[in-house]
């Protein structure tokens, strides 16, 4: 018998729906490679199709428009909710870009799947509406179940338990205990062993300030805004630059490469040890330097943080999805605070390194939730979910 071929299809429309994917892709072949076939998608390019492509081209433009245009985003995600589920995917799908919806059919199909996991809601439209009709999985990395991620799945995972009992709560036709389960948070295995390697044993973020060539003893603050790096992140550096604190200040561009460029032209005035960084591939070891972190409040920047026992001020909302994770590690977790405003993100670290003891409680309660992380949960409800259209697998 051939092992049955789960799809883990992967969609460019920001890192928060990458870097989950990678999670529970790695923890399933781990657990379960032997009786069943792992398939990494590169959904909308490998197959060169233009349309698909250029599908992919808009959910990133899309995702950028929400994170340069705050006031773009909200109304974007109020038009889902207006809409309402079906109406608001299928208009999506058939009118982002004319013709490409029948193509990501025949695409899926080609891939042969027996079910389908995906961290985006496009690959599961697709998955729902091709031939093979494979079993479906899917995980919202986000703080609220908007409609796009309400469509039909056989099952709905997601991390966060504000949003769980919302959407229990208010989605009660569509979601319950049988196909929507709250897991940890999809964090790589990769945060794991840096965890171990620079916190779990020292307890002391002196090695690592070393190791990446800081002042192991200077208060040190990394920025970050997403993948595509755009946000309040230049106005707040330009301030501190200015007032020239005396702290550890690390912004990282990510792709956005003129912001980088233009960073490098800046210097410090003299007591501020200014390290611009572009894409890095260390973020992880950044975040074990850093006593703070300044970002918006996508899904994995307020979830990495958090597990490293970091607090945050989110200097962003692009969406009101945003706006509810952001509220959740704010009012609930207590391991952030908002604070939009450059001048005043500013006004609050120079506070900070003034009496960083006053981190403390927002440390203690980011510490407190690194419990909550971890793909092997979704892995065993993905297999389990499999098992049901193939017992034999269990054995």
């Amino acid at each position: 018998m051939d092992k049955p071929r789960v799809i883990f299809p992967y969609a460019e429309a920001g890192l928060g729906h990458i870097m989950p994917m990678n999670s529970i892709a790695d923890e399933f072949e781990k657990l379960y490679g032997d009786k069943v076939e792992c398939v990494r998608s590169q959904f909308f390019t490998e197959s060169g199709d233009k349309k698909l492509k250029k599908f992919e081209d808009r959910l990133k433009g899309e995702a950028l428009k929400y994170t340069k245009h705050s006031a773009y985003g909200f109304f974007a995600t109020f038009n889902m909710e207006f809409w309402r589920v079906k109406l608001s995917t299928w208009a999506t799908m058939t009118f982002l870009v004319l013709g490409s919806r029948k193509r990501g059919y025949r695409h899926m199909d080609e891939l042969k799947p027996d079910m389908v996991v995906s961290t985006h809601w496009a690959t599961n439209y697709y998955a729902r509406k091709c031939k093979a009709k494979p079993l479906t999985a899917m995980y919202c990395p986000d703080a609220k179940i908007n409609p796009l991620f309400r469509y039909p799945c056989d099952l709905v995972m997601m991390s966060n338990p504000m949003g769980y009992e919302s959407a229990m709560k208010h989605h009660s036709k569509r979601l319950n205990n049988d196909n929507f389960k709250l897991v940890p948070f999809l964090i790589r295995e990769e945060a794991f062993t840096v965890y171990e390697n620079n916190l779990a044993v020292t307890d002391s973020k002196a090695e690592t300030r070393e190791k990446l060539g800081f002042d192991k003893d200077k208060f040190t603050v990394v920025l970050a805004e997403g993948g595509y790096g755009i946000g309040r992140m230049e106005k707040i550096c330009k301030i501190i630059l200015d007032r020239d604190l005396p702290v550890t200040l690390v912004p990282v561009c990510g792709r956005n490469a003129e912001l980088y460029e233009k960073f490098l032209q800046m210097k410090s005035k003299g007591k501020t040890d200014w390290r611009p960084m572009g894409l890095v591939d260390n973020m992880f070891e950044l975040l074990t330097a850093a006593d703070l972190f300044c970002g918006k409040s996508g899904a994995s920047m307020t979830a990495e943080p958090c597990f490293f026992g970091v607090p945050q001020i989110i200097t962003k909302y692009a969406t009101n999805i945003e706006m509810y994770i952001g509220r959740y590690y704010v009012e609930v977790v207590g391991s952030a605070l908002k604070i939009f405003k450059p001048r005043k993100v500013a006004d609050k670290i120079e506070e900070f390194i003034a009496a960083p003891e006053k981190l403390e409680p927002m440390k203690n309660a980011a510490m407190a939730q690194h419990g909550n992380y971890g793909a092997e949960q979704c892995a065993r409800q993905i297999f389990g979910l499999l098992c049901t259209k193939y017992p034999e697998l269990k054995n």
